[in-house]
């Protein structure tokens, strides 16, 4: 039987930005009626989120209902400067876990160079999907097997990151904690660490329909992951964004970041982190590499 070593917990401690309580104060405020939709999208990297807030007069009964709406693309990266005007398509809604009580909703969206009138003056050029807009082609795939309804589930993993240093929580400052083993689906203090923005994250997912189908930590200390699915078709790919914006908004309340970086620490892998700490020896919870910066 395999002896797990012995694993310590952080005494690192992070605080929100600003004083959570005083917002509380209008959480319960009366909305006159008023739907808060927040339409979320893809910005100009392709990995990195954004969204903005708009209201509707009432709640829409299907995604279909909703407005076009338009954002400034060229502060995204998404646009030049002197055409900056970035379609926002609605392409499916959730009930809004941060806005609540109440009808709000989150709104996934796609981006579009706007309709255009053509050199001659008559030809109107319909939207066209501009580049980062990888969900358009997709979905033409999905809509041409839909008859077959392929079903997908995807794994998510990423690591808890202290907002000001970008650091894994729970690492020594200057060094790495220890090799591989008490992590992987853990419980303890210095095992599971950040477990409350798990937990937050995946309530906020079961709020917003969100088909998550589990969490659980990592093999690495401050690594984890949970699975969305089974969805059939361009479902999947909504779902998982949505789910992903859920994460990078929950951090925001904990001032901490969910990284979905392959690379979280730079210059390093997970596996390079791996294959260095199985070289260590000594059963210390930490090598330190150098002075702190």
């Amino acid at each position: 039987m395999q002896e797990l070593r012995m694993v310590y917990g952080t005494t690192e401690r992070i605080e929100s930005l600003l004083d959570s309580k005083i917002g509380q104060k209008f959480e319960n405020l009366s909305q006159n009626g008023k739907i808060a939709a927040e339409y979320v999208w893809i910005g100009g990297t392709g990995s990195d989120l954004r969204s903005k807030t708009k209201t509707l007069d009432s709640k829409p009964k299907k995604v279909e209902d909703l407005p076009v709406w338009n954002f400034d693309g060229s502060s995204t990266g998404q646009a030049p400067g002197n055409d900056s005007e970035v379609f926002l398509v609605p392409r499916a809604m959730y009930p809004d876990p941060f806005r609540v009580p109440g009808d709000n909703i989150l709104v996934m969206c796609d981006c579009y160079e706007p309709p255009r009138v053509s050199e001659d003056g008559e030809t109107k050029v319909p939207m066209k999907p501009i580049p980062t807009n990888t969900r358009h082609d997709c979905n033409l795939a999905m809509e041409k097997v839909k008859d077959q309804e392929p079903w997908f589930g995807i794994e998510q993993e990423y690591t808890l990151l202290n907002a000001a240093t970008k650091w894994p929580l729970g690492w020594p400052k200057c060094g790495f904690p220890g090799p591989q083993g008490p992590y992987y689906c853990s419980a303890g203090a210095g095992a599971a660490i950040g477990r409350e923005v798990i937990e937050a994250h995946y309530k906020a997912c079961l709020y917003a329909g969100i088909q998550i189908s589990g969490v659980n930590a990592e093999v690495m200390p401050a690594q984890w992951e949970y699975q969305v699915g089974p969805c059939t078709g361009i479902e999947s790919g909504d779902q998982m964004w949505m789910s992903r914006y859920l994460l990078l908004r929950v951090g925001e309340l904990f001032n901490v970041v969910g990284s979905f970086d392959p690379k979280p620490v730079p210059g390093m892998s997970l596996k390079c982190w791996y294959f260095a700490l199985l070289c260590i020896e000594r059963p210390y919870p930490a090598v330190h590499i150098g002075a702190c910066t």
